[in-house]
C-alpha cells in the first residue's frame, strides 16, 4: 500500500486524519471527497473546510472505507 500523504500545500508528512467533505452546491448529499491531514495540519484544513460549511466529518485514516 502506498503511504498516504497530507493534503496541505507543500507537506509531505504521513497522513493520520481523513477530512471527509462535500460542496453542497456541486455534490450530492451522500458524496464525500477526502483530504488527508498530518497532526500539524489537521486544524488548519478543518478550519478551511468548516468556514465554507463543507466539512462533514474527520476520521482516522485507518477507518477510511476501502474501495
Amino acid at each position: 500500500m502506498n503511504e498516504l500523504v497530507c493534503s496541505a500545500k507543500g507537506c509531505r508528512e504521513n497522513a493520520v486524519w481523513a477530512l471527509r467533505w462535500n460542496n453542497p452546491k456541486l455534490h450530492d448529499a451522500e458524496r464525500r471527497k477526502t483530504w488527508l491531514a498530518c497532526p500539524d495540519h489537521r486544524q488548519h484544513l478543518e478550519h478551511f473546510l468548516t468556514a465554507r460549511s463543507f466539512l462533514r466529518e474527520t476520521i482516522p485514516v485507518a477507518e477510511l472505507p476501502t474501495a
